[in-house]
Formats: C-alpha cells, structure tokens, sequence
C-alpha cells in the first residue's frame, strides 16, 4: 500500500494521541477539550507520548525489563530530537511538537530520569526529595505545556512545575494502597517514622489506618500549597488556555477531597470524581476570575533546573501549522476533513460503547 500524503498521515498521527488520551486519561481529555484547537491537537500528542513512555516501563514484569524500557525510551528521545523518531503515531507527533515549540530536550529526559527512579524501585528519605521526583516526572510535563501555550517566562514556568507537582502529589496520596500492592512505596520515609510506621511491615501488608491517614492527609496539604500557587501561572497563560487547565486543576483538587472525605483510606478504596463532578468543575473554571497570587513566589529548589533549562534555550518556537487555512490551500483542508471523520467516528464508537 503507497504511504500517506505527509499532511494525511499527520492527521492521523494526531486522531491516533487523542484516541490514545481520550482512554487512557479521561480527566486530562475531558479539560483538554477547552483548550484552542492548535494547542489541544499539541498537548494531546505530547501526554501520548508520556502516558506510552509511562505504559513502557510499568508494564515491564521485572527490575531488567523496566530498566532496558527506560534505556528504550532514552534512546527515542534521542531520535525525535534528531527528526528521526521512532515509527509510531506518539513518536512523529512528539517529534513534531518539540521542534515546533522549542522545548528544550532538558525536560523529556528528566521525564525519563523519573521513569529511571520507578524501575529502581527508590524510596523517598523526605519531602524534598519526593519533591525532586515529582518535578521529573510531573513537573518537567508542566514546563512542556506551558512551552506549547507559548509561556516561557520563569516565573510562569515555575508555576507550571508547582501545579505538575501538585497533581502528581495528589496522585500519590490516592494510589497508597495500590501501589504498596506493588511493592511500590512514595511516602516521605521520614514521615513514616515519625508516625510509628515500619515501611517494610506496611509493604507486606498494607492496610488503613490512622496514622497512615494523618500522612495522606499531610501530603495533601502540600498538594493544596502548591495548588493554590499555581493559580497565578494559570492567569499568566494566555486567556484562551486558561480555562482547560483551570479546570485540569480543580479535577485533581477534587480528588484530594475525596480522599478527604473517605477518611484519607488509600488503601482500602480508590478515590474517583465522577463524570458529573467532573461537568460541573470544568464549568466552574469556565467561569473563574483571576485570583491574588504570587506569580513571582521562587521556584521549588527541586524544579529549578528545568526552568533553567529552558532558560538557556530562548530560540523562538515556530508554528506547527497555521490556525486557520485559507480556503485555496487544498492540503490544508483535506487534513480539516480528515480530522472531522475521525472525530465522528470517535463519537460513533463511544456512543456504541457508553451504557445506556
């Protein structure tokens, strides 16, 4: 079968990442979707390709498959940033997207830095350095963002690390249970301590209680810290985007308050927000305002070198593709059809596939 024409097979590189994110992250999809077409078909190529790099390494079944995963990834880091990516939909999109918005090859490598730590199976002493975990693995996908919303100021940037924080703190303190079950432990080992906690004996059987909630609790709390920093970097976006991660902030939020709600209990059940919370929170930051915050706060120690990363990478980022096509440019719109056919079909699919 001959290939596609380039301008079709971005187009399906594209439908591919937001079919991709749509299943895999359903609270991220569902706020993407207010975002301005050109950054939204962007930021969806770009959590493609961090959710399969994230798949690669946990679906690995022991401690050599995890690390040949993350030696895999590093090398496809290498060619996307040499226009050479590997041959599937996120790698091309992922590719396309760093060049085209300049971000600094710096923040997917902390990325994978992260993903390096998890296969290692490391323990976090304290909050710092749980805090230096967070800011590879969320923050530097804080800082892309940020790059593809065209915001590259450092005070800016260092928001988006404190929020990248912020969720993946709240991610934390809802996935205890789970991934002690795994043999996976992120709380500050110091905090254990200081609870009466032995961290080997809850790994080997994990189970509520009230000690372990006043930590889920407190890692909360810091999440909530960080969260309400973040809000002057959301304002600093530009005002189109501001909504979509608005709103990708209340959903994680509201994960935490119920987590609060159910005792702080991570183990024995799983917090979720469900669909119509999640409407009417999306709603809600439609409609938010600007808020007293503190855009010029200093960066989390821990999150600095991304911002400096970027720093030291100030080229201009280019267009992907214009925003609107003029009707004469036939390429142009035969992608718009394309896209527009596989979006109904989207549709279609998940109207057959949603409960009645």
């Amino acid at each position: 079968m001959p290939a596609l024409p380039p301008e079709f097979a971005a187009a399906a590189d594209r439908t591919a990442c937001r079919t991709a994110i749509r299943r895999g992250s359903k609270s991220f999809f569902a706020a993407g979707q207010l975002l301005p077409g050109d950054v939204r078909e962007a930021a969806y190529g770009l959590y493609a390709f961090c959710r399969l790099s994230d798949d690669l390494v946990d679906e690995a079944t022991d401690p050599e498959a995890r690390h040949a995963a993350v030696a895999r990834l590093d090398r496809r880091i290498g060619r996307a940033y040499a226009g050479q990516p590997a041959d599937t939909p996120a790698d091309r999109a992922f590719s396309e997207i760093v060049a085209g918005f300049a971000i600094p090859e710096a923040l997917p490598r902390a990325l994978i830095e992260g993903f390096a730590w998890d296969a290692a199976g490391r323990r976090y002493a304290d909050l710092d350095a749980l805090h230096a975990y967070a800011a590879r693995v969320a923050g530097s996908v804080g800082a892309m963002m940020a790059l593809i919303m065209g915001v590259r100021t450092p005070e800016a940037l260092a928001r988006a690390c404190d929020l990248g924080a912020a969720m993946q703190l709240t991610n934390i303190a809802r996935d205890v249970g789970e991934d002690a079950r795994m043999g996976r432990l992120y709380l500050p080992l110091d905090w254990m301590q200081e609870a009466g906690l032995d961290p080997e004996a809850f790994l080997a059987d994990p189970r509520p209680s009230p000690a372990l909630a006043a930590i889920v609790a407190r890692l909360l709390a810091e999440a909530d810290r960080l969260y309400a920093r973040a809000e002057a970097g959301i304002d600093a976006l530009p005002p189109r985007c501001r909504p979509a991660i608005r709103a990708a902030g209340l959903i994680y939020a509201e994960i935490g308050r119920v987590i609060a709600a159910c005792g702080h209990d991570s183990v024995s059940r799983r917090a979720r927000v469900g669909g119509a919370r999640k409407l009417a929170l999306i709603a809600r930051a439609t409609r938010m305002k600007a808020v007293a915050a503190d855009l010029a706060a200093p960066v989390l120690p821990q999150a600095a070198f991304l911002v400096e990363a970027v720093a030291r990478n100030p080229r201009h980022p280019a267009r992907l593709r214009p925003a609107l096509r003029p009707w004469w440019d036939v390429g142009g719109r035969a992608v718009h059809v394309l896209d527009l056919i596989e979006r109904l079909r989207e549709r279609e699919a998940f109207g057959r596939s949603a409960p009645s």
